[in-house]
């Protein structure tokens, strides 16, 4: 530094030099602007903050209602799901079990039928049967007549001959 620039820098005045006039209006011109701040500028600052504030707090509590209304919708179809399982698998049973006693009925349905379809071709031979037998008795009683008749020609009389087939007949195994 030059000893003109140190000398001008004293004349104007230092940095570190106060002046009680700049100073003060400083200062009343800081709290001025401080005061219109305040009531113009602090106050709607304030209440924007608050009103921002409050519609976060309203969301959160918006979102956390959403959020435990969810939960409680999840548990509720959940349980509805459940519920449909149980349903389906009383329904599976319940068709199951009308099929075995449908597949019982069928069968005790035709067990029936058969047993009287055996009955009745029991009943048709036992018929067949006994006029085979009456058939076959007449077929004998007729050569048992013509065999007596030509061996007793000669020394029965008809009476007697009678007899004797009616004896022979009752002879005869009755089935």
């Amino acid at each position: 530094m030059t000893a003109t620039t140190g000398a001008l820098l004293l004349a104007a005045g230092g940095l570190t030099d106060v002046n009680l006039g700049l100073t003060i209006w400083t200062v009343i011109l800081f709290a001025l602007f401080s005061a219109i701040l305040y009531k113009l500028g602090w106050k709607p600052i304030l209440a924007m903050v608050e009103e921002r504030e409050k519609r976060i707090v309203e969301a959160v509590e918006s979102a956390s209602k959403a959020q435990d209304e969810a939960q409680a919708l999840l548990v509720q179809q959940k349980e509805i799901l459940r519920e449909a399982g149980q349903q389906r698998e009383s329904m599976m049973k319940q068709a199951f079990a009308d099929a075995e006693q449908v597949r019982a009925n069928l069968m005790a349905q035709a067990k029936a039928e058969a047993e009287r379809l055996v009955e009745k071709a029991r009943d048709q031979i036992g018929r067949e049967k006994d006029l085979a037998v009456r058939e076959l008795r007449a077929q004998v009683a007729d050569l048992a007549m013509d065999a007596a008749s030509r061996i007793v020609k000669s020394s029965l009389t008809p009476d007697a001959q009678r007899q004797l087939v009616n004896e022979f007949l009752e002879s005869l195994p009755k089935q």
